[in-house]
C-alpha cells in the first residue's frame, strides 16, 4: 500500500515550544564535524532547551533536569540548530547518555529545524544509570543548512535527570553495511503445512547440482528423503537457490525440520491447528485498533488501554471535528472506527477496502464449498459484542461501518451525500504515543469522489449481510449507499490532493473508474436493480484485464467488484465471462508461483517490491482461492495455500511477516502504541498482525540508512522506525484474514 506520505514524523510540537538559549561561549568545529561543542568542556552553548528544562554543565557533560507530568516526548528537549546536511552523504551520529533513575528513554533526532520539520533519522534508546555509548550511521536524503540535532526527553510521569556527552554528527563516513541475520539456508514455512496440501521449501546454496535432503521428526528420525531441484539465481533476492518438494509426506506432526547441504531448517508443523488460530488472530487484530472506546484488558490481556479521541484531555477529540480551514463551516461527530495503521488517522478510502475484504471473507464462508462461516460466528473473537447472536466478524466490522457513515456530508451542505476523505491530526506526532495521549487538533479533510464510492460500495455490501441480524441498520446502510452513489455521479472528479500529507497519509488516487465499477457492482448484488446492472456492463473496467502482477489494493479496487460478481449469486448477464476472467487471472498468478523459486504468486516488474508487498502476495492468493471456489480445481486451492509459505518464512530473509507466528517473526511494526521496542511498558503488536514487508522504495530514513541498494526481498527491516517496510495497517490485515480463513477451511 503506497500511502504516499509527503511528510515524515514532525518536530512541530517540539519547535512550537518556547526555547531557552543556554549560556554563550567558545565553540569550534572541524572539517567534517557538524555538531558544535559536543564535548561540553567549558560551556553548553550553542545548545538550547525547552523552557521547562533546567540544564547546565556537570563533570564535563550537559545535564538536564526533566520535569514530570509531560505528555509527549517533545514536551521537554535539548537541541542544536544550524546543522548542515548533504544529500547522499553518510553520517555517523553518536553520543553518550545517562538517565537517572534508570529505565528512561530518549528520542534522539536528526531533522529539519524549520517547517515542515521533517525527521531524517531517529533512534530511541533506553538509558541506564551507569551510562551508555550509542553510535548510528545514516544517509541524508536532503541538502540543508537548517538541520537540527535534538534529544526529546518528555512524556514521563516522574521527573528525572538526563546527561549527555561526546555528541557528534560526523559527515563523510563510509555507509554502514547492514547484514540481516537470515539464519539457516533452508527456508520453510515456519508455522505449518497442511497434511494433504503442498509442501515446498527453498535452499540457498552455491551448489549447481541436485542435493539430497532429509525430513526429520522432532525426535530426529528421518521420515522422508528426496533430492533438491536447482533453480539458478532468483532475481528477487540475488541468491542461487534450489527447490525442495516434500508434499508426498502427509502425516501430521510437530517440530519437524528439513536437513540439506549441512543446514537444518527452523522447525515447523504439519497440521491444521495453526491456521484455525490464525484465522481468528488476524480478525482479532481489529479490536485493539478501535478508536473511541477503552480496550478491555480482560479480552486482550496486555493490550488494555484508555479510550482514544473521546474529547477527554489531552485529546481534542473526535466528537465535534472541524474541517481544515476553508473546507467547510460545520463539525461532525466522527467517533469510533479503526485507527488505520501505526498512526491515529482514520481514512475512508482505506477503511473501505478493509471493510470490503472482511465482509467478503465472511460472505465467502457462507457460500463457498469449503466455507466455515460458524468459525467466525458469535463469540469466536472475544469482543465486547460477543454473545449477542450476531457473528463476531460482523460486529467488529460494524464498528468501522458506523464511522464510515458518519463521514458523509450532511443534507443541506455543499457536496451533501459525499464522504470526507479522512480525519486525522493537524500535524504528525512522534512515537510512542497512546491514542488517549494524543494532544493534536483533529481535522476533517475535503470530500472526494473516491471516498464517496468507498462508502457506497461497503454500505451496499453491508446492507445484504446485516439484513438477517438488523433490518434497520441494513436499511440505513443501503440508504447511505444510494445517497453516496448519486453524489458521486454528480461530482465524478473530486480528487484528493497529493500534497495533503501533513499529519496523515494522502491516499490520493487520480483514477476512480474502478471505484465506480466496484460501487455499482455492490449495489447491483444487493438490489438487483437495472441501473446498477447497466453501469456494471457499460463500464470499461468490466472487461479490462485487472489482475496485474502487483494485484489489487486501496487504489486499485476493480477486483473488489469483479471477485464478488464472480462469487456472489446473481442474474448478471454474462456472469460466466466474469467468472472466466477470474480464472484467467488465477492462471497467470499460478504460472508466476510455479516459476518463482520462492513459490509465490507475486513477481513485480524488475523485482521492484511495492509498499505493503506482503498483502499484495495475499491478495493475489485471494484470486487463486476464488478460482478454486468457482472451478473446484485443486491446483488453484494448492496455489492459494502455498502462497502462505512466503508470508510465514519461506522467503529470502527467513522471517515470518506475521507477529507471533514462526520461530523468527516481525514484531516491531511501526506503531504509536504497539511500541515495546521504544517503551518496555507498552506491548508489541498482537499475534496475527501482518507487517507490510519488503518495499524497494524504502521511503523512511531508517530504512534508507540500512538498506541502500537492496534487492527485492531484502528491502525490509523489522524496526519500529521503518514505516515504509514495517508498518501494520487495517487493509493489510484484511488480506491476511481472508487467506487465513481460506487455508483453515482446507484442512
Amino acid at each position: 500500500m503506497n500511502r504516499r506520505r509527503t511528510a515524515l514524523l514532525s518536530l512541530t510540537a517540539l519547535l512550537a515550544t518556547a526555547l531557552t538559549a543556554l549560556p554563550a561561549g567558545p565553540a569550534g568545529a572541524d572539517e567534517v564535524e557538524q555538531v558544535k561543542n559536543g564535548t561540553f568542556d567549558t560551556t553548553t552553548a550553542p545548545w538550547w532547551t525547552t523552557s521547562n528544562v533546567t540544564a547546565g554543565l556537570s563533570d564535563g557533560r550537559l545535564c538536564a533536569d526533566v520535569p514530570g507530568g509531560t505528555t509527549n516526548r517533545w514536551d521537554a528537549a535539548v537541541g542544536q540548530n544550524d546543522i548542515t546536511l548533504v544529500k547522499g552523504e553518510s553520517y555517523r551520529f553518536s553520543f553518550q547518555a545517562t538517565g537517572s533513575p534508570e529505565g528512561n528513554t530518549v528520542r534522539a533526532v536528526v531533522g529539519l529545524s524549520v517547517a515542515p520539520y521533517d525527521t531524517y533519522y531517529e533512534v530511541s534508546p533506553q538509558l541506564s544509570v551507569s551510562g551508555n555509548s550509542y553510535t548510528y550511521t545514516f544517509t541524508s536524503p536532503v541538502d540543508t543548512t537548517q538541520g537540527q540535532v535534538g534529544f526529546q526527553v518528555g512524556g514521563g510521569a516522574d521527573p528525572w535527570r538526563f546527561c549527555m556527552d561526546d555528541v557528534s554528527l560526523l559527515g563523510g563516513v563510509p555507509p554502514e553495511v547492514y547484514e540481516p541475520d537470515t539464519g539457516p539456508r533452508v527456508r520453510v514455512n515456519q508455522v505449518a503445512y497442511l497434511p494433504n496440501g503442498p509442501k515446498n521449501a527453498t535452499l540457498v546454496t552455491d551448489a549447481t547440482e541436485s542435493l539430497p535432503w532429509q525430513l526429520k521428526s522432532a525426535g530426529g528420525t528421518v521420515v522422508a528423503r528426496g533430492a533438491t531441484v536447482p533453480r539458478g539465481e532468483d532475481g528477487s533476492s540475488g541468491q542461487n537457490v534450489h527447490s525442495i518438494d516434500f508434499g508426498g509426506y502427509r502425516k501430521a506432526g510437530r517440530g519437524l525440520t528439513l536437513v540439506v547441504d549441512g543446514e537444518t531448517s527452523r522447525p515447523f508443523d504439519i497440521g491444521t491447528g495453526a491456521y484455525d488460530k490464525l484465522r481468528l488472530d488476524a480478525a482479532k487484530y481489529y479490536y485493539t485498533q478501535r478508536s473511541g472506546v477503552a480496550i478491555r484488558d480482560d479480552l486482550r490481556p496486555g493490550y488494555g488501554r484508555a479510550a482514544g479521541h473521546v474529547d477527554v484531555a489531552p485529546n481534542q477529540g473526535d466528537g465535534k471535528v472541524p474541517c481544515q480551514p476553508g473546507v467547510c463551516d460545520y463539525t461532525l461527530d466522527v467517533t469510533g472506527g479503526w485507527y488505520d495503521a501505526g498512526d491515529h488517522g482514520k481514512y475512508v478510502v482505506n477503511g473501505g477496502i478493509s471493510t470490503w475484504e472482511l465482509l467478503s471473507t465472511y460472505e465467502r464462508e457462507l457460500i463457498a464449498r469449503t466455507g466455515e462461516a460458524e468459525k467466525l460466528g458469535d463469540s469466536s473473537l472475544r469482543i465486547p459484542e460477543s454473545g449477542n447472536k450476531v457473528p463476531d466478524i460482523l460486529d467488529e466490522v460494524r464498528w468501522e461501518l458506523e464511522f464510515l457513515l458518519k463521514m458523509q456530508v450532511p443534507d443541506g451542505r455543499p457536496l451533501a451525500g459525499m464522504a470526507h476523505h479522512k480525519i486525522h491530526d493537524e500535524q504528525w506526532t512522534g512515537l510512542p504515543l497512546l491514542p488517549s495521549d494524543d494532544p493534536q487538533k483533529r481535522e476533517l479533510h475535503p470530500p472526494t469522489t473516491a471516498a464517496t464510492l468507498n462508502l457506497a460500495a461497503t454500505a451496499a455490501q453491508a446492507a445484504r449481510l446485516y439484513l438477517p441480524y438488523d433490518r434497520q441498520f441494513a436499511a440505513t446502510a443501503l440508504a447511505a449507499a444510494r445517497k453516496a452513489w448519486d453524489a458521486a455521479l454528480a461530482h465524478p472528479d473530486v480528487l484528493a490532493s497529493e500534497s495533503d500529507g501533513i499529519g496523515g497519509g494522502t491516499y490520493a488516487d487520480s483514477d476512480v473508474s474502478d471505484e465506480f465499477y466496484w460501487a455499482a457492482a455492490q449495489l447491483y448484488l444487493t438490489t438487483g436493480e437495472q441501473k446498477f446492472q447497466d453501469h456494471v456492463l457499460k463500464s470499461p473496467v468490466h472487461t479490462a484485464d485487472i489482475f496485474g502482477p502487483t494485484g489489487f489494493d486501496w487504489a486499485r479496487t476493480a477486483a473488489a467488484g469483479r471477485l464478488d460478481l464472480a462469487l456472489v449469486p446473481s442474474r448478471l448477464p454474462g456472469r460466466d465471462k466474469v467468472r472466466q476472467s477470474v480464472v484467467k487471472g488465477a492462471d497467470r498468478y499460478l504460472a508466476t508461483l510455479k516459476a518463482h523459486p520462492y513459490g509465490m504468486p507475486y513477481a513485480p516488474e524488475g523485482n521492484k517490491y511495492d509498499w505493503g508487498s506482503s498483502h499484495q502476495v495475499l491478495n493475489n492468493a485471494v484470486v487463486l482461492a476464488t478460482a478454486y471456489d468457482i472451478t473446484g480445481g485443486a491446483k488453484y486451492r494448492d496455489g492459494a495455500v502455498q502462497s502462505m509459505d512466503y508470508i510465514l518464512g519461506r522467503n529470502a530473509l527467513n522471517i515470518s511477516y506475521v507477529t507471533g507466528y514462526g520461530e523468527v517473526n516481525a514484531h516491531n511494526q511501526h506503531s504509536r502504541w504497539y511500541a515495546k521496542q521504544l517503551d518496555p511498558s507498552l506491548p508489541s503488536p498482537p499475534d496475527g498482525t501482518l507487517s507490510g514487508g519488503p518495499n524497494s522504495s524504502i521511503q523512511d530514513p531508517f530504512a534508507q540508512s540500512k538498506l541502500q541498494g537492496c534487492v527485492g526481498q531484502f528491502c525490509f527491516i523489522d524496526d519500529i522506525q521503518s514505516w515504509s517496510t514495517n508498518e501494520h495497517t487495517i487493509n493489510w490485515n484484511a488480506a491476511l484474514a481472508r487467506v487465513a480463513a481460506f487455508v483453515a477451511g482446507q484442512g
